[in-house]
């Protein structure tokens, strides 16, 4: 299907691995402009030039979400080298897994304060578009329990009602929000493919717990991602689409 994402301008937040790495490079196969942000200076000139080799226009810096301040400048920065702004994704996250208070501060930092600045910033040059969209990417960690307390799942369900309010607010400005939340998504450095290294035994009991028998692909939850950004979902605004190959047991009415 054709995504109708030809020339359009995005920007992904942590867009040089893992998923953000596989929306960025499913946008740009789709022909969109892409800018991207990382804290690591080589990936992100890697990654670009890997996109522009799809022949789309391509744009990096490095910028870390905490520092509000200077993402926002970044994301103007960017929309600016594109020419405009249709598509912005806020994909970094702190991974949070530990409960104490630099966890807990991290976490509020950069999934929350770095997921509200960015697309605060980001909203003005949305406007001006002609289909503007917003996807946040969350966790199923959000919407069920799995395991103790975590900053991470608890800083993820934070967004979901600020999605939802983004989505009612912005519909007559022609911006759409949405979330995408996976279940468990193995790639190589990732939490999962760390875990497989560290301590192989609980990696096959975790795997074992998905009924389709496996880990999802960074590329599987790009799938969802793009598809709600694009114009295809145009009347798709407000939702949390759970990415997780049926591992949660929730029931969603």
């Amino acid at each position: 299907m054709d995504l109708d994402l030809k020339d359009t301008n995005a920007i992904v937040t942590g867009g040089t691995r893992g998923i953000g790495r596989a929306i960025a490079e499913l946008l740009a196969d789709e022909g969109g402009n892409v800018a991207l942000c990382a804290r690591n200076r080589t990936a992100v000139d890697e990654t670009v030039t890997a996109l522009a080799g799809k022949g789309v226009k391509s744009w990096g810096g490095v910028a870390d979400v905490a520092d509000v301040k200077a993402l926002r400048a970044w994301v103007a920065e960017a929309a600016e080298a594109l020419g405009g702004l249709d598509i912005f994704v806020a994909n970094v996250s702190a991974l949070a897994q530990r409960m104490d208070d630099d966890s807990w501060r991290r976490s509020l930092e950069i999934d929350i304060m770095g997921t509200v600045a960015g697309i605060e910033a980001a909203i003005p040059f949305l406007e001006q578009s002609r289909a503007g969209a917003i996807v946040v990417v969350g966790t199923t960690g959000a919407v069920e329990i799995a395991g103790p307390p975590r900053p991470y799942a608890s800083a993820k369900a934070a967004l979901v009602p600020y999605v939802k309010a983004l989505a009612r607010n912005l519909a007559a400005k022609n911006i759409r929000a949405n979330m995408v939340s996976p279940g468990n998504v193995y790639f190589k450095g990732g939490v999962w493919n760390i875990l497989e290294e560290n301590d192989p035994a609980l990696f096959r009991t975790m795997v074992g717990r998905n009924p389709m028998g496996r880990i999802g692909t960074p590329v599987e939850v790009a799938n969802a991602a793009v598809f709600l950004a694009s114009p295809r979902a145009s009347f798709i605004t407000g939702t949390n689409l759970i990415v997780d190959g049926a591992l949660t047991q929730r029931v969603q009415f």
